[in-house]
């Protein structure tokens, strides 16, 4: 098992494709982890110190096994930050709760959206006011594929 377990090529369900599964086996690439965070802000003077050697794995994904990267599609999600063709990570064992964001399957079909528990009402959320809720009126039926816990995406061409 040296790459990715069940990768889905052309598998696409409402603008989302599955990717694959997260590697299991350790990754040789480690990156540098820095002690201080970045100033986003006011600039802070700079740190030379190195905490530790990561990788992405180690930062991004809590249960390899359970975890898949999907591609996003459309842009019902851009005010979660969550754009086209960007890399999402999903860990299917996490248990979704009000207001996770997480991938659905609703009639058939991938969604990505924001869960809305409210009382005995459930709302699959777009996070772009040009898109309407999904009203979930036979529970039975929704089926969350899986939570996802973090976004990838590029901020310059490679």
């Amino acid at each position: 098992m040296n790459l990715l377990l069940y990768i889905y090529t052309g598998y696409r369900m409402n603008a989302i494709s599955v990717i694959g599964r997260i590697r299991v086996e350790p990754v040789s690439g480690l990156l540098p982890v820095f002690t201080s965070k970045l100033s986003c802000g006011f600039p802070s003077p700079a740190e030379d110190l190195i905490e530790e050697m990561s990788s992405l794995d180690g930062i991004a994904v809590a249960n390899p096994p359970a975890t898949y990267l999907v591609r996003s599609g459309g842009d019902s999600m851009i005010d979660a930050g969550i754009w086209p063709d960007d890399v999402i990570v999903v860990d299917r064992s996490k248990k979704a709760v009000n207001r996770s964001i997480v991938v659905a399957i609703h009639e058939g079909e991938f969604v990505c959206k924001r869960l809305v528990i409210s009382g005995d009402v459930v709302l699959l959320c777009p996070e772009n006011k040009s898109y309407s809720p999904i009203v979930i009126t036979d529970k039975e039926n929704l089926i969350i594929w899986g939570v996802c816990t973090f976004n990838l995406h590029r901020l310059c061409p490679v």
